[in-house]
Protein backbone atom coordinates (compact mmCIF):
# COMPACT_ATOMS: atom_id res chain seq x y z
CA UNK A 1 0.00 0.00 0.00
CA UNK A 2 1.34 3.59 -0.77
CA UNK A 3 2.56 5.83 2.04
CA UNK A 4 0.27 8.83 2.29
CA UNK A 5 1.14 11.95 1.77
CA UNK A 6 2.33 14.41 4.43
CA UNK A 7 1.98 18.35 4.07
CA UNK A 8 5.77 19.37 5.32
CA UNK A 9 7.10 22.97 4.65
CA UNK A 10 10.09 20.91 2.66
CA UNK A 11 7.63 18.95 0.36
CA UNK A 12 5.33 22.29 -0.19
CA UNK A 13 8.73 24.37 -1.12
CA UNK A 14 9.73 21.54 -3.54
CA UNK A 15 6.29 21.00 -4.91
CA UNK A 16 6.07 24.48 -5.94
CA UNK A 17 9.47 24.93 -7.12
CA UNK A 18 9.38 22.02 -8.79
CA UNK A 19 5.53 23.08 -10.41
CA UNK A 20 7.18 26.92 -12.03
CA UNK A 21 10.45 24.86 -13.52
CA UNK A 22 9.71 24.91 -17.50
CA UNK A 23 10.60 21.70 -18.95
CA UNK A 24 12.52 23.43 -21.33
CA UNK A 25 14.37 26.12 -19.20
CA UNK A 26 15.88 22.74 -17.39
CA UNK A 27 17.28 21.02 -20.57
CA UNK A 28 14.26 18.16 -20.42
CA UNK A 29 13.03 16.80 -23.52
CA UNK A 30 9.28 16.93 -23.12
CA UNK A 31 7.03 14.52 -25.29
CA UNK A 32 3.19 14.80 -25.77
CA UNK A 33 1.28 16.62 -23.20
CA UNK A 34 1.93 17.09 -19.71
CA UNK A 35 -0.80 16.42 -17.17
CA UNK A 36 0.66 18.95 -14.48
CA UNK A 37 2.77 21.78 -14.93
CA UNK A 38 6.45 22.04 -14.82
CA UNK A 39 8.85 18.75 -13.95
CA UNK A 40 7.98 15.66 -13.17
CA UNK A 41 9.11 13.84 -9.87
CA UNK A 42 10.84 11.45 -12.00
CA UNK A 43 12.76 14.15 -14.01
CA UNK A 44 13.72 16.65 -11.23
CA UNK A 45 14.91 13.59 -9.17
CA UNK A 46 17.51 12.70 -12.73
CA UNK A 47 18.50 16.03 -12.73
CA UNK A 48 19.47 15.98 -9.52
CA UNK A 49 21.35 12.59 -9.62
CA UNK A 50 18.83 11.03 -6.92
CA UNK A 51 16.75 8.50 -7.01
CA UNK A 52 12.97 8.81 -8.01
CA UNK A 53 11.80 7.00 -4.88
CA UNK A 54 14.08 8.52 -2.67
CA UNK A 55 12.76 12.35 -4.21
CA UNK A 56 9.65 11.31 -4.16
CA UNK A 57 9.53 9.93 -0.44
CA UNK A 58 11.75 13.11 0.57
CA UNK A 59 8.83 15.63 -0.95
CA UNK A 60 6.22 13.40 0.70
CA UNK A 61 7.75 14.30 3.73
CA UNK A 62 8.87 10.28 4.74
CA UNK A 63 12.21 10.89 4.62
CA UNK A 64 14.08 13.28 6.78
CA UNK A 65 18.09 14.11 7.14
CA UNK A 66 18.74 14.31 3.50
CA UNK A 67 22.11 15.70 3.49
CA UNK A 68 23.76 18.91 2.60
CA UNK A 69 25.16 17.57 -0.51
CA UNK A 70 21.40 16.36 -1.71
CA UNK A 71 20.12 19.47 -0.84
CA UNK A 72 22.71 21.37 -2.76
CA UNK A 73 22.14 19.00 -5.91
CA UNK A 74 18.46 19.77 -5.26
CA UNK A 75 18.67 23.36 -5.07
CA UNK A 76 20.89 23.23 -8.63
CA UNK A 77 18.30 21.54 -10.55
CA UNK A 78 15.76 23.77 -9.44
CA UNK A 79 18.02 26.41 -10.78
CA UNK A 80 17.20 28.37 -6.55
CA UNK A 81 18.95 31.52 -6.33
CA UNK A 82 20.92 32.43 -3.12
CA UNK A 83 18.03 33.13 -0.91
CA UNK A 84 15.91 30.44 -1.99
CA UNK A 85 18.98 28.00 -1.72
CA UNK A 86 19.42 28.88 1.90
CA UNK A 87 15.41 28.41 2.77
CA UNK A 88 15.89 24.91 1.28
CA UNK A 89 18.71 24.05 3.51
CA UNK A 90 17.15 25.51 6.75
CA UNK A 91 13.97 23.73 5.71
CA UNK A 92 15.51 20.33 5.39
CA UNK A 93 17.11 20.86 8.89
CA UNK A 94 16.09 18.26 11.56
CA UNK A 95 13.80 20.07 13.99
CA UNK A 96 13.68 19.08 17.33
CA UNK A 97 10.77 17.18 18.30
CA UNK A 98 9.32 19.20 20.92
CA UNK A 99 5.72 20.91 21.41
CA UNK A 100 5.52 24.23 20.21
CA UNK A 101 4.91 26.90 23.02
CA UNK A 102 4.19 30.19 23.45
CA UNK A 103 7.10 32.46 23.87
CA UNK A 104 8.00 35.50 26.14
CA UNK A 105 7.28 38.91 24.69
CA UNK A 106 9.82 39.87 22.82
CA UNK A 107 12.06 43.00 23.72
CA UNK A 108 14.45 45.53 22.08
CA UNK A 109 18.33 45.19 22.79
CA UNK A 110 18.86 48.59 24.95
CA UNK A 111 21.82 49.30 22.21
CA UNK A 112 19.28 48.73 19.37
CA UNK A 113 16.92 51.56 21.26
CA UNK A 114 19.74 53.74 22.25
CA UNK A 115 21.02 53.64 17.93
CA UNK A 116 17.57 54.51 16.62
CA UNK A 117 17.28 57.40 19.34
CA UNK A 118 20.49 58.54 18.57
CA UNK A 119 19.37 58.92 15.06
CA UNK A 120 16.90 61.72 16.36
CA UNK A 121 14.67 62.95 13.83
CA UNK A 122 17.25 62.64 10.66
CA UNK A 123 16.46 58.82 9.91
CA UNK A 124 13.19 56.79 10.57
CA UNK A 125 13.67 53.61 12.04
CA UNK A 126 12.13 51.13 14.06
CA UNK A 127 13.13 47.68 15.80
CA UNK A 128 11.36 44.75 14.42
CA UNK A 129 10.92 41.22 16.09
CA UNK A 130 11.26 38.28 14.51
CA UNK A 131 7.58 38.37 13.83
CA UNK A 132 8.02 42.08 12.50
CA UNK A 133 6.02 43.36 15.55
CA UNK A 134 6.76 46.47 16.37
CA UNK A 135 9.34 46.88 19.66
CA UNK A 136 10.48 50.00 19.56
CA UNK A 137 10.94 53.19 17.49
CA UNK A 138 11.79 56.62 17.16
CA UNK A 139 9.57 59.42 16.71
CA UNK A 140 10.03 60.02 12.83
CA UNK A 141 9.81 56.18 12.80
CA UNK A 142 5.76 56.32 14.23
CA UNK A 143 5.20 58.79 12.25
CA UNK A 144 6.30 57.82 8.67
CA UNK A 145 4.87 54.26 9.34
CA UNK A 146 1.95 54.49 11.99
CA UNK A 147 1.29 57.83 13.08
CA UNK A 148 -2.21 55.97 13.25
CA UNK A 149 -0.95 54.32 16.04
CA UNK A 150 -0.12 55.50 19.34
CA UNK A 151 3.63 56.41 20.04
CA UNK A 152 3.46 54.42 23.07
CA UNK A 153 2.28 51.39 21.34
CA UNK A 154 5.48 49.26 21.01
CA UNK A 155 5.65 49.29 24.65
CA UNK A 156 2.56 47.35 25.71
CA UNK A 157 3.31 43.27 24.09
CA UNK A 158 -0.71 43.01 23.96
CA UNK A 159 -1.22 44.93 21.31
CA UNK A 160 1.59 46.28 20.13
CA UNK A 161 1.85 47.00 16.09
CA UNK A 162 2.71 44.45 13.70
CA UNK A 163 4.19 45.38 9.92
CA UNK A 164 2.66 42.88 8.18
CA UNK A 165 -0.22 42.28 10.19
CA UNK A 166 -1.02 45.93 9.59
CA UNK A 167 -0.31 45.42 5.89
CA UNK A 168 -2.74 43.79 4.71
CA UNK A 169 -5.18 44.21 7.65
CA UNK A 170 -5.68 47.62 8.61
CA UNK A 171 -6.36 50.26 5.93
CA UNK A 172 -4.65 53.01 6.98
CA UNK A 173 -1.30 51.27 7.06
CA UNK A 174 -2.30 49.86 3.54
CA UNK A 175 -3.11 53.22 2.06
CA UNK A 176 0.24 54.22 2.93
CA UNK A 177 2.43 52.33 0.09
CA UNK A 178 1.54 52.84 -3.74
CA UNK A 179 3.07 49.58 -5.12
CA UNK A 180 0.84 47.87 -2.31
CA UNK A 181 1.48 44.68 -4.19
CA UNK A 182 5.06 44.40 -4.58
CA UNK A 183 5.13 45.64 -0.78
CA UNK A 184 3.04 42.95 0.32
CA UNK A 185 5.37 40.12 -1.97
CA UNK A 186 8.23 41.77 -0.39
CA UNK A 187 6.46 41.18 3.08
CA UNK A 188 5.59 37.31 2.23
CA UNK A 189 8.81 36.36 0.64
CA UNK A 190 10.41 37.84 4.10
CA UNK A 191 7.87 35.78 6.31
CA UNK A 192 8.69 32.74 4.66
CA UNK A 193 12.45 33.35 5.31
CA UNK A 194 12.02 33.43 9.11
CA UNK A 195 9.44 30.75 9.03
CA UNK A 196 11.97 28.47 8.03
CA UNK A 197 14.81 29.66 10.12
CA UNK A 198 12.29 29.19 13.19
CA UNK A 199 10.20 26.56 11.93
CA UNK A 200 9.01 25.68 15.92
CA UNK A 201 8.13 29.39 17.00
CA UNK A 202 4.06 29.09 17.56
CA UNK A 203 3.69 33.05 17.84
CA UNK A 204 4.76 32.88 14.35
CA UNK A 205 2.55 30.17 13.47
CA UNK A 206 -0.32 31.57 14.94
CA UNK A 207 0.79 35.29 12.73
CA UNK A 208 0.61 32.85 9.88
CA UNK A 209 -2.66 31.36 10.29
CA UNK A 210 -4.36 34.27 11.43
CA UNK A 211 -3.56 36.40 8.07
CA UNK A 212 -4.18 33.20 6.07
CA UNK A 213 -7.42 33.24 7.11
CA UNK A 214 -8.58 36.82 7.88
CA UNK A 215 -6.58 38.00 4.18
CA UNK A 216 -7.51 35.91 0.90
CA UNK A 217 -4.31 38.33 -0.64
CA UNK A 218 -1.97 37.57 2.38
CA UNK A 219 -3.09 33.48 1.80
CA UNK A 220 -2.83 33.50 -2.43
CA UNK A 221 0.76 34.82 -1.75
CA UNK A 222 1.48 32.61 1.14
CA UNK A 223 0.94 29.09 -1.48
CA UNK A 224 3.43 30.50 -3.85
CA UNK A 225 6.05 30.49 -1.72
CA UNK A 226 7.80 33.06 -2.19
CA UNK A 227 11.15 33.62 -0.86
CA UNK A 228 13.92 37.19 -0.58
CA UNK A 229 15.79 38.08 2.45
CA UNK A 230 15.04 41.78 1.56
CA UNK A 231 17.76 43.64 3.26
CA UNK A 232 17.78 46.71 1.06
CA UNK A 233 15.59 48.31 -1.23
CA UNK A 234 13.05 50.96 -2.02
CA UNK A 235 9.63 51.28 -0.78
CA UNK A 236 7.44 53.94 -2.18
CA UNK A 237 5.05 56.12 0.09
CA UNK A 238 1.61 58.40 -0.18
CA UNK A 239 2.37 59.61 3.34
CA UNK A 240 -1.10 61.39 4.28
CA UNK A 241 0.98 64.61 6.21
CA UNK A 242 3.85 65.23 3.26
CA UNK A 243 2.52 63.65 0.07
CA UNK A 244 4.53 60.75 -2.08
CA UNK A 245 8.06 59.45 -1.02
CA UNK A 246 10.51 57.10 -2.66
CA UNK A 247 12.59 55.99 0.73
CA UNK A 248 15.69 53.55 -0.17
CA UNK A 249 15.61 50.92 3.41
CA UNK A 250 18.61 48.93 5.02
CA UNK A 251 17.43 46.20 7.20
CA UNK A 252 20.17 45.78 9.59
CA UNK A 253 20.15 41.72 11.55
CA UNK A 254 21.42 41.74 14.96
CA UNK A 255 24.62 39.78 15.63
CA UNK A 256 22.21 37.19 17.60
CA UNK A 257 19.84 34.70 17.56
CA UNK A 258 17.05 36.40 17.92
CA UNK A 259 15.85 37.61 14.47
CA UNK A 260 15.72 40.67 15.39
CA UNK A 261 16.36 43.74 13.01
CA UNK A 262 16.44 47.49 12.32
CA UNK A 263 14.69 48.58 9.39
CA UNK A 264 15.87 52.58 8.49
CA UNK A 265 14.82 55.05 5.42
CA UNK A 266 16.42 57.41 4.12
CA UNK A 267 15.71 59.78 0.99
CA UNK A 268 18.57 60.58 -1.65
CA UNK A 269 20.14 63.67 -1.44
CA UNK A 270 18.23 66.51 -2.91
CA UNK A 271 15.34 64.38 -4.11
CA UNK A 272 11.92 65.29 -3.81
CA UNK A 273 11.16 62.65 -1.33
CA UNK A 274 14.18 64.23 0.76
CA UNK A 275 12.24 67.39 0.92
CA UNK A 276 8.97 65.88 1.98
CA UNK A 277 10.86 63.92 5.00
CA UNK A 278 11.90 67.16 6.40
CA UNK A 279 8.25 68.27 6.27
CA UNK A 280 7.90 65.18 8.48
CA UNK A 281 10.32 66.02 10.75
CA UNK A 282 8.92 69.12 11.11
CA UNK A 283 5.89 67.58 11.89
CA UNK A 284 7.74 66.05 14.96
CA UNK A 285 9.14 69.32 16.16
CA UNK A 286 5.41 70.43 16.06
CA UNK A 287 3.92 67.50 18.22
CA UNK A 288 6.85 67.24 20.93
CA UNK A 289 5.43 64.05 21.99
CA UNK A 290 8.30 62.23 22.39
CA UNK A 291 8.04 58.24 21.99
CA UNK A 292 9.06 56.22 24.97
CA UNK A 293 11.57 53.76 24.62
CA UNK A 294 12.07 52.37 27.75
Amino acid sequence: MAESEKQTPLGEFLRSRRAALKPDDAGVVSYGARRVPGLRREELAQLAGVSATYYTRLEQGHSVNASPAVIDALARALNLDADERAHLHELARPTPGKRRRPSRPATARPGARQLIDAMGGDVPAVVLGRRTEVLAWNDLGHLLLAGHCAADAPDRPADRPNLTRMLFLDAHHRDLYTRWQEEATRAVASLRVVAGRFQDDRDLAELIGELSMRSPEFASLWSKHPVATCASGTKYFRHPEVGELALQFEALHLPDDSGHRILMYSAAPGSPSEAALHLLRAKVTETSVPVRTR
